[in-house]
């Protein structure tokens, strides 16, 4: 059985999305939704570009920020990004 995309509403009331693997393992969840009809739109944007998409990436963690180097001044936060080959 392939993964399949399970649209849901969450406890705030707003329309998700989530992308589940064969075995039912939460791979993704999407941002907030105005309705059902948004999120299906959403789906298929993924669908049309997951399978051509660019693997990047980021040189900082959305939950913890920015790496910080040991030097004594802290130099501007590079948000460049690394593109790697698929696979």
């Amino acid at each position: 059985m392939a993964g399949q995309f399970e649209i849901f509403t969450d406890s705030e009331s707003n329309v998700r999305f989530r992308l589940l693997a064969a075995d039912g393992t939460v791979l993704a969840i999407s941002t907030a939704f105005g309705d059902k009809r948004q999120a299906a739109d959403g789906i298929m944007a993924v669908r049309e570009c997951a399978g051509t998409g660019l693997i990047s990436e980021a040189r900082s963690n959305p939950w913890t920020g920015p790496r910080t180097s040991r030097s004594a001044s802290p130099g501007p936060i590079s948000r460049r990004r690394r593109h790697l080959p698929a696979v």
